[in-house]
């Protein structure tokens, strides 16, 4: 989904209020648009970034819940339930530079069979990857290529981070692809 100049500015306002609520002691936030846009089910991620480097990143790859509800969910987890990070603290919120991800849903890649086969069929800088084997999982968004532009280095950290070893002959990959839209802290209303 894309998102217009208004709902944009919705969706950002949201999450800045979202965790100024969770600054102050309160759960996240229940809500609805009138833009039935976002009322519509919708899956994303929400990262908070500080100083260049990652201060929570939390999402859904599924949708499950109206978008506007995950985003605001999203918000608050990345905010303050991110098991990688203490939770936020109201003299980092100042500083925050919040990317909101958009997620299609994640489609079956054919031809995982070996790893070879799988980085052969990547797109550095569009794709997101999910890689799953048995009960391992884990997923890097597009955004990711920043900082791994290499396809083995990409595919190899993202095994770790799922706690895979080696590649097995049960591995499925999926790959989706996003919507990101970034604002400052102090650029929001």
């Amino acid at each position: 989904m894309k998102l217009n100049a208004d709902q944009k500015n919705e969706v950002f306002s949201l999450v800045k209020q979202t965790i100024l609520y969770g600054l102050s002691g309160e759960p996240p936030l229940e809500v609805t648009s009138d833009d039935e846009a976002l009322n519509q089910p919708g899956a994303c991620f929400v990262t908070l970034t500080l100083n260049k480097q990652l201060r929570g990143c939390i999402g859904s790859l599924q949708a499950h819940e109206p978008l506007i509800q995950d985003i605001a969910n999203n918000a608050f987890k990345a905010a303050f339930q991110d098991p990688r990070f203490p939770p936020l603290t109201e003299d980092e919120s100042e500083e925050l530079d919040i990317e909101i991800s958009i997620l299609t849903t994640p489609e079956p890649m054919m031809g995982c069979e070996s790893k070879q086969a799988l980085l052969e069929q990547l797109v550095p800088f569009e794709d997101g990857l999910v890689l799953s084997d048995e009960r391992h999982r884990a997923t890097y968004l597009p955004s990711v290529w920043k900082q791994l532009p290499d396809k083995e280095a990409f595919v190899d950290s993202l095994m770790l981070k799922a706690g895979m070893s080696h590649w097995s002959g049960t591995m499925q990959c999926e790959r989706y692809y996003v919507e990101a839209y970034e604002a400052f802290w102090s650029d929001i209303e």
